[in-house]
C-alpha cells in the first residue's frame, strides 16, 4: 500500500487557488451614505502608501474577490480579469454587475486592455512579483489586497473590504456590509443549532484529475471556508495543515482515511466534470470510507466563489445548511 501523503506547499496551493477554484436566504442589504469625494491615502497589502483622488468610479479588478468587494461597496468594475470564469465560479454567490470589459486572465492581465479603459484605480491581490506592478502603476494607482491569510481568514477578508471601501470613498458601505454579514452568520448559526447540526465535522475539499491520478485539495484550519463554517457551529474534520496564506493542503485519496468516521465531505465544482462521482466511484479506498458508505458526501451548488467576500461566504453558509439539514 502506498504511503499516505498529507502535503502542504505555499507555492503549489497558491497556484491552485488562482487556477480554480444557491442560498436559502440572502443577507440584508442596507443603505449607506453617499461616497466621499475627498482624496485619500491608503496603505495596501504591500505596506505601500497609495495616494488616491476623490470621486473614483472607473475601477479595474484583477481578481474575483476584488470584483466582489467593489460591487459590495457600490462600484461596478469597468474591467474584470476573466469575465467568463467569474460568472462560472462566482456568479451565483455574487452575481456580476454591469457589463465589464474582459482584461485577460487573472495571472496574465492585458496591459493594453486595461490602459484602454483609462481607469481611476486598479485593484489586485498579493502574490505577484514586485516587478509586475510597474506597468499597472503607469496606467493608474494600484491598491493590492492581501486576499487571504491563514492566521485570520475572516478578519483578512473583512479588512480587504474595508480597504476597498476606504480607497473608493465608500468605507461606510463596507462597514455596513460587514455588520450585515456578521449578523447573517449569527442567524445561520441559530438555524444550525435548531437542526441539530452543531458540532458536525465537515471536510471541504476540491478534487482534480492530473495525469490519471486524483489529487485532493482539502481546506485546512486557516482557510476561509472552515473559518466560516466553524462560525456557524460546524467543526473542521480535516486534520492536515495548509499553506500560510490560503490554508490549503494537498493529499491523495489514501490521505482521506485520516478523516473521522462521522465526517461529512462537502465539495463544489463547475460544469460536468466531477471526480468524486466519476473517477472515484471505482476506487476502493474512496468507496470504503465510512463517510462515503454513510452517504455523507455533498456537492454544493456551483457558482459560489470559495475565496470570495461577504456575499459569497453568506451564500456558502446557506448552502451548507441546505445540504446537511435533514429532509422532512
Amino acid at each position: 500500500m502506498p504511503k499516505r501523503t498529507l502535503l502542504a506547499g505555499a507555492a503549489v496551493v497558491t497556484a491552485l487557488a488562482l487556477a480554480a477554484c444557491g442560498t436559502t436566504e440572502a443577507p440584508a442589504e442596507s443603505e449607506s451614505a453617499a461616497p466621499s469625494s475627498e482624496g485619500v491615502t491608503v496603505t495596501d497589502a504591500r505596506g505601500q502608501e497609495v495616494e488616491l483622488p476623490g470621486g473614483i468610479e472607473d475601477v479595474v479588478a484583477l481578481e474575483w474577490v476584488a470584483v466582489e468587494h467593489l460591487q459590495t461597496v457600490g462600484i461596478e468594475p469597468v474591467g474584470v480579469a476573466d469575465v467568463a470564469g467569474y460568472e462560472d465560479w462566482a456568479g451565483t454567490g455574487a452575481p456580476l454587475q454591469g457589463e465589464p470589459t474582459d482584461v485577460g486572465t487573472r495571472t496574465e492581465p492585458s496591459i493594453d486592455a486595461i490602459a484602454g479603459l483609462a481607469p481611476d484605480l486598479i485593484v489586485a491581490v498579493a502574490g505577484r512579483d514586485d516587478a509586475a506592478w510597474a506597468d499597472l502603476e503607469a496606467i493608474a494607482p494600484v491598491v493590492v489586497l492581501q486576499a487571504a491569510d491563514a492566521a485570520d481568514p475572516i478578519g483578512t477578508m473583512e479588512d480587504d473590504l474595508r480597504l476597498v471601501g476606504e480607497a473608493t470613498g465608500r468605507l461606510d458601505a463596507a462597514e455596513t456590509a460587514i455588520a450585515d454579514f456578521q449578523a447573517h452568520l449569527e442567524e445561520v448559526a441559530g438555524t444550525v443549532e435548531e437542526a441539530g447540526l452543531t458540532g458536525t465535522p465537515l471536510a471541504h475539499m476540491d478534487g482534480y484529475e492530473n495525469g490519471g491520478q486524483v489529487e485532493i485539495r482539502p481546506y485546512a484550519e486557516g482557510a476561509l471556508l472552515p473559518a466560516v463554517f466553524e462560525e456557524i457551529g460546524f467543526e473542521n474534520a480535516w486534520p492536515g495543515e495548509g499553506d500560510p496564506q490560503y490554508g490549503l493542503g494537498i493529499t491523495d485519496v489514501e490521505g482521506l482515511t485520516e478523516l473521522p468516521d462521522d465526517a461529512h465531505i462537502v465539495y463544489m465544482t463547475v460544469g460536468e466534470r466531477d471526480v468524486f462521482t466519476e473517477e472515484l466511484t471505482t476506487n476502493a479506498i474512496w468507496t470504503g470510507l465510512p463517510t462515503v458508505e454513510a452517504g455523507n458526501v455533498h456537492r454544493l451548488p456551483d457558482g459560489i466563489w470559495l475565496f470570495g467576500g461577504v456575499d459569497s461566504m453568506s451564500a456558502y453558509a446557506d448552502a451548507l445548511v441546505a445540504a446537511l439539514s435533514p429532509t422532512p
